[in-house]
């Protein structure tokens, strides 16, 4: 038996003691395998879930509006008057308003 994961393993096929209880280590050892990579891989899965957008064509991520010097970044809902300054590369604001974005969705993934 495995204590943490509560899953159990048991063998009589053998007539020796020693052996059963090898042979269901053995098997105990393949179940926690499975477990761990189902874990990881359900782990990656909701990873790239997060990174990929709905995959829509209009799935719009900026609007640039030269008229009115204004950039809205529709994934953090926000606008920022500086649009020359962002097409010379003057990224920080955005950068850091959606790094504060991401911390706050993974803070409430491991919430809930």
């Amino acid at each position: 038996a495995h204590l943490p994961s509560g899953i159990v393993a048991t063998c009589q096929d053998e007539r020796s003691q020693v052996r059963n209880r090898m042979k269901a280590m053995a098997v105990l050892r393949a179940r926690l395998f499975d477990l761990r990579q189902r874990k990881q891989s359900e782990e990656i899965d909701r990873q790239r879930r997060t990174q990929v957008g709905s995959g829509q064509r209009a799935e719009k991520i900026r609007t640039y509006n030269f008229p009115q010097e204004r950039v809205t970044d529709h994934r953090i809902n926000s606008t920022f008057h500086n649009l020359s300054q962002i097409l010379d590369g003057e990224l920080d604001e955005i950068i850091e308003a959606l790094s504060a974005k991401e911390q706050v969705e993974q803070l409430e993934a491991v919430l809930s």
